[in-house]
């Protein structure tokens, strides 16, 4: 056997080539460390994020055809890449070359906000590119669908996509043959004389054309070794492992007889999870490499046969086509596998998983085998004994050995028959998220009738996501042939199924009730589309659908995504080189679309620089018994381990009231506390190491998870506070109703793509150190570390040059990371970084927390809210009743009172409301809702409209002061530094405007190096909406200071240049260096009376959204959100209308779809992108349109604007009430009346099982009590 162990493939067309390779090693620590190519991100890990996307290319020397296609690296080992080119976003443009027409485009059309996420957007649109240089508006989603995005809420990432279509800038969806795009809204009157919507953000005639002459060639020298030179085994390995690549299926075969346990590999999409996020270890990996039999397509007389090494989004490919060539009766089968193709995983992982190692792994949840395993599919299978075929059945998927592939066999491929003439096939599943998320529940059907008139012949049932294996309802399908199809047959159908597939109370995954509803919703979907093509067929022997029946099919409502937006217009007066409210594009918009932006992690490693990696606690309460550390330290690169005995006296930090401990001591009070720090030379040797410590502990009581049972044993923070307003006694005496309830809502990750990241540099002399960190607060992290080394505050600096999002997750507890990466720095005299894998870091920090709402509110007949007593737990806010009138009419007036007694003025909060009722024509769409609502039974709509009112305030004027420090070179260039950090929200962007405008000269000439208590001390913490605000008037008043020493100089010479000015006013010794400051707004409240003046204004806004839902699965769709918001006036239209967009995205997954489960032993299950879904492209509203509203007075804000951010999370609660107001259409229409309760998310579980239908009827219940449930809602 010749064989190599050499690894050649190109990166951004250089060779690269490496003899001594770790098959362990993955392409993207490979690319970030080895290569120091950072533009690739990591996200996740797992290959649910999409940040690590790269392109993939092969020549096929048989075809004469390159593939490209989007990979994530994080998943792929270096060892798979022989022969092929890999590119990354540095290599598709740069500034220092030319950019190219996606990072130009992306930018522009202000796709990027902190831009962690964009260079792994920018390779999804190229890849697609290279491939369909103009392609179609599903394809760019479609292309999109791996990858999450936590700032920009995607629509203008969308609209990025778009220009790149034949047809772009509209939902290319003419109903009634008006366009969205024509009188104004939707085909609607503008609201307001003279408010035209607004020109885009962005100049379209000016992108760089298209041109795919010029992107980089596939590398020569790789297709003449793909035709030329003979091809060679390749043979990889280390200490730990070795890695097999056989060419041949002969030699394949030999590996597999030689090393019967070792995985096939082809994407690592199934393995390379295990293996990172379970602890599986394989000694030997077989990795076959274009063997010809494993990628086969055959059209048979009686079926296709796909080779087990085609990637699944090649079947995709191929099935598409069959369906185009073959008659709709032979290609049932395909059609089903199709529709779950094109939801199944993100793009990247479907070009990277094979066929065959989808169907081998056999996942509980697998979309396809449940598909298959109706289809009568088999499977043909190899080994040196010979070949063998087997059924793709039951007994297969639940991997019984006499089913099985035996030790030495390999799958070679895949037998799917053509469906028979009166043979029905379909598939259905539901899942958290419409696209790119495992499924809850999974399924395929098949029935065939022969020639009989609706007689079943044949009937097979089977499900994912109910068992440990895909199950199928084997007896209940036997004992329902010769039935009749009718409706008999579905209620005897359904209790049959019910039955066989069981679901235990306590079954992994939880949601049982709904996986039993879904198990029978699913078999009553079936019924009907098959009911519907019988009748289609021979109306005479079959009878209609009855009319409530026709709405359970089809999908919900879907079309291209359109949007609009308006906003302020420039006044005349204002000078056209002002750049104060134009849509200037974001500081570093083409830096984070070329890969350029430097985060913390991508800043290069230090000589002799260790990784730093927490233990954290398995346990919620419990006592440490004992701590093991011999076997970590006896490993390999290990340096040291941080406990608590070495921190001693400075194991703590008190910020608050109460001191939190870094390490803990002698309890653990949660899982995930961190309980001691393994310092290596690597971050794999950390890694390895960390899970070598041995903690024995002693559970302790009580264990307090939920609201509920801190309720019960009187466990509180912080004591109570309360807000008083009337006497509500006396109210509540002369209302007529009294409505009682409680709500509770659930809690929220802050998911920011970029993790929790430092490093901690010493500077070898007087003790200074240097902390980068990605933080929202650099004084925290200095004062924290310099109280754990006993140093004076001036030996430590924090620099943060940006943050890769944040949302208020990056403030205490990133100052516990900081404190012990710098203790474990000091003490050893070396750099140390720490960076947190996302599962650590979702377990370890903190989020938006759960709450619980108790209300009582007394109201009159005609909906007047007179009295109100509530009792909030964690602080949230609450809503009671989603009637538009009652908001109404309870609106505050003009001019009004708060129940704090702060006096405001509302006027602008009433225009919204009825601006957007005017925009989102409201009383039109609710007509229409309704008359759908009638129409149909299993789809509802939903239409429902939020008003908001957000203060903006810090609770005290010290909280509120910003500095800011100025200068001016002798060149006339200015740089600018403040103590804002940039973390998406363009803070940075905004102070350049303020000093363009304040100075009086261009854009270009400013400068912004990044945030550090080296240049402005003692910051505030970034957050609260008003970073901009506060350092804005910090900057300007470094301008105004320098232009009023500057001012007789200026006067002296008005035609001269700021070179000109800066070099007389130095020649005159004036400095050209300014402080500036503010001192925080007057903010003050009386915690004893209840009243105060907290907040120096308000954001006011109002939101109307639509949407569907379906009654029999849970799903929804939101089709058309409208926001109206008052922002004063706009420093960045741009800017601002990304914030609100974001904003309200990340509300609306707060409020529908972001669940965190936790075990009955406070255990996280929801660790990564995987198990907690985020709202991703396919959730944004198909029509989404923002109006800010005209500014209507004046304030001493900066230039009259307001901070955004946090206030438009509030109004993807519109979704929820829309949501609400479908299931209680639902309800009303099966008699079920009176109030109903919905507690947020309200997921696709608690949709379906809130509109109780005869199925939800039918499931077996669990006696509370008689099982230990899976999860424990917190």
């Amino acid at each position: 056997m010749d064989r190599a162990s050499e690894l050649l493939f190109y990166v951004n067309g250089r060779k690269v080539i490496e003899k001594n390779v770790d098959p362990e090693t993955m392409l993207l620590p490979y690319l970030r460390k080895k290569l120091r190519l950072t533009g690739t991100k990591y996200g996740c890990g797992g290959g649910g994020c999409g940040a690590c996307t790269v392109m993939i290319s092969r020549y096929n020397p048989i075809t004469n055809r390159i593939r490209h296609h989007p990979a994530n690296a994080c998943l792929i080992p270096i060892c798979s890449l022989y022969g092929t080119a890999v590119t990354t976003v540095e290599g598709i443009g740069s500034t220092h070359t030319r950019i190219h027409p996606v990072q130009e485009r992306i930018a522009k059309c202000h796709g990027t906000q902190c831009g962690f996420c964009t260079p792994g957007m920018v390779m999804s649109i190229y890849t697609l590119l290279r491939n369909h240089p103009e392609p179609t508006l599903d394809q760019l989603t479609d292309a999109l669908g791996g990858n999450l995005c936590r700032c920009t809420g995607y629509r203008p990432i969308i609209d990025a996509c778009k220009t790149f279509c034949e047809t772009s800038g509209c939902c290319q969806s003419k109903e009634n043959g008006v366009c969205c795009l024509d009188q104004g809204i939707n085909g609607l009157p503008e609201f307001e004389e003279g408010s035209k919507t607004s020109p885009k953000l962005f100049a379209e005639e000016e992108f760089l054309p298209l041109d795919p002459t010029q992107e980089l060639i596939f590398p020569p020298e790789l297709m003449i070794m793909a035709e030329k030179q003979p091809q060679r085994t390749r043979v990889f390995g280390s200490e730990r492992m070795m890695w097999f690549s056989p060419v041949t299926l002969k030699e394949l075969l030999e590996f597999k007889f030689k090393y019967p346990q070792a995985p096939v590999i082809m994407g690592n999409t199934s393995v390379g999870p295990q293996v990172k996020f379970k602890g599986v270890f394989h000694p030997v990996i077989i990795s076959p490499d274009r063997i010809e039999e494993l990628s086969v397509v055959n059209h048979t007389h009686n079926g296709l046969t796909l080779g087990a090494g085609l990637s699944l989004a090649q079947v995709k490919d191929i099935l598409a086509d069959v369906v185009q060539k073959l008659p709709e009766e032979k290609t049932q089968t395909y059609h089903a596998l199709l529709k779950h193709l094109g939801t199944l995983a993100g793009s990247q992982i479907r070009n990277m998983a094979s066929l065959g190692g989808h169907i081998i792994s056999r996942h509980l949840d697998s979309d396809l085998n449940p598909i298959l395993a109706v289809g009568n599919c088999t499977l043909n299978l190899l080994s040196k004994e010979g070949k063998r075929q087997i059924p793709l059945n039951e007994q297969f998927l639940s991997k019984c050995p006499n089913a099985d592939l035996k030790p030495q066999e390999i799958l070679v491929s895949v037998n799917i028959p053509y469906s028979r003439k009166l043979e029905f096939v379909s598939a259905f599943r539901q899942a958290q998220r419409q696209e790119n998320a495992l499924a809850i529940v999974n399924s395929g059907m098949r029935v065939f009738f022969g020639e009989g008139h609706g007689i079943i012949r044949e009937l097979s049932i089977s499900y994912g996501g109910v068992g440990p294996a895909t199950i199928c309802a084997k007896n209940s399908c036997q004992k329902l042939i010769g039935r009749h199809w009718n409706e008999e047959m579905l209620d005897t159908a359904c209790r049959l199924v019910l039955e066989e597939v069981s679901l235990s109370g306590s079954a992994p995954g939880g949601k049982v009730e709904f996986k039993r509803t879904l198990i029978i919703s699913f078999l009553f979907k079936f019924y009907l589309e098959v009911s519907q093509i019988l009748k289609k067929m021979d109306p005479v022997h079959y009878p209609s659908l009855a009319d409530k029946y026709e709405s359970a099919l089809g999908d919900l409502h879907s079309k291209h995504h359109c949007s609009t937006l308006k906003y302020q217009h420039m006044g005349p007066k204002q000078h056209p080189e002002d750049p104060i409210g134009h849509p200037i594009m974001h500081l570093s918009g083409v830096k984070h679309a070329t890969g350029e932006a430097i985060y913390c992690d991508d800043m290069p490693p230090v000589d002799q620089e260790l990784f730093l990696t927490f233990v954290t606690s398995s346990r919620a309460h419990a006592k440490i018994m004992s701590i093991d550390l011999s076997e970590a330290l006896s490993m390999p690169g290990v340096v040291d381990i941080i406990t608590a005995e070495h921190l001693s006296d400075v194991n703590s930090f008190c910020f608050f009231t109460e001191a939190e401990e870094f390490l803990a001591t002698d309890k653990v009070f949660c899982v995930g506390q961190l309980v001691c720090a393994v310092l290596a030379d690597s971050e794999v040797q950390a890694k390895r190491a960390a899970k070598q410590v041995k903690i024995v502990y002693q559970d302790l009581e009580p264990l307090i998870l939920t609201i509920e049972e801190a309720i019960q044993h009187n466990s509180f923070f912080e004591p109570e506070r309360k807000l008083e307003y009337g006497n509500v006694d006396e109210a509540f005496k002369v209302v007529d109703q009294i409505l009682e309830g409680e709500i509770h809502m659930g809690g929220q990750e802050h998911f920011y793509m970029e993790t929790q990241s430092m490093l901690v540099v010493p500077k070898g002399e007087d003790q200074e150190m240097d902390v980068y960190v990605s933080t929202q607060f650099p004084k925290y992290i200095q004062d924290i570390v310099a109280s754990t080394l006993k140093l004076p505050a001036n030996k430590v600096m924090c620099h943060v040059k940006r943050v890769g999002g944040a949302f208020g997750g990056k403030v205490f507890k990133t100052g516990v990371f900081a404190a012990v990466t710098a203790f474990a720095a000091n003490k050893h005299g070396r750099a140390v970084r720490c960076v947190l894998e996302r599962g650590e870091d979702m377990l370890i920090t903190g989020g938006r927390h759960p709450y619980l709402g108790k209300y009582k509110a007394g109201f009159m007949n005609d909906g007047r809210i007179l009295a109100l007593d509530m009792e909030h737990y964690n602080n949230a806010g609450n809503s009671l009743d989603e009637s538009l009138f009652v908001r109404m009419i309870n609106m505050y007036k003009e001019i009004d009172q708060t129940p704090y007694k702060q006096e405001i003025n509302a006027k602008n909060l009433i225009q919204c409301w009825r601006e957007c009722m005017a925009v989102s024509s409201y009383s039109l769409r609710k007509a229409a809702v309704e008359k759908f609502n009638a129409e149909n039974y299993w789809k509802k709509k939903g239409l429902a409209m939020v008003p908001l009112k957000y203060p903006v305030g810090l609770g005290s004027r010290a909280a509120g002061q910003a500095a800011a420090l100025v200068h001016v070179y002798l060149d006339g260039s200015v740089l600018v530094t403040h103590g804002g950090i940039e973390m998406g929200q363009g803070v940075h962007t905004k102070m350049i405007q303020v000093v363009s405008r304040e100075l009086r000269m261009p854009i270009s000439n400013v400068h912004l190096r990044g945030t550090s208590t080296e240049t402005v001390p003692n910051a505030n913490a970034s957050g609260g909406s008003v970073v901009a605000d506060l350092n804005g008037l910090a900057v300007k008043d470094a301008c105004q200071t320098l232009l009023k020493r500057l001012e007789p100089i200026i006067s002296k010479n008005p035609k001269g240049t700021w070179k000109d000015w800066a070099q007389t006013a130095f020649d005159e010794s004036i400095s050209l260096s300014a402080v500036g400051y503010f001192r925080g707004y007057e903010s003050d409240i009386n915690w004893e009376k209840g009243e105060g003046h907290p907040f120096e204004y308000f954001v006011y806004g109002a939101a109307c959204s639509e949407v569907e839902i379906d009654c029999l699965t849970g799903d929804h769709k939101n089709i058309r959100t409208d926001i109206v918001m008052d922002v004063g006036c706009s420093i960045n239209p741009a800017i601002d209308i990304g914030q609100i967009e974001g904003a309200f995205i990340q509300g609306m997954g707060l409020y529908t779809i972001e669940e965190l489960n936790y075990s009955p032993q406070g255990v996280l299950h929801t660790r990564g992108p995987d198990q907690y879904k985020i709202p991703a492209i396919c959730d944004t509203p198909t029509e989404f349109h923002i109006s800010l509203l005209p500014p209507s007075e004046n304030s001493n804000t900066l230039y009259s604007s307001k901070g955004l951010g946090e206030s438009g999370v509030f109004l993807g609660c519109s979704v929820f009430f829309a949501i609400h107001d479908a299931v209680s259409a639902a309800r009303r229409e099966r008699g079920l009346h009176g109030p109903l309760s919905l507690n947020s998310p309200l997921t696709p579980e608690k949709i379906r099982m809130a509109c109780e239908d005869k199925f939800t009827k039918m499931i077996p219940r669990d006696e509370p009590g008689s099982c230990v449930p899976w999860n424990v809602p917190i």
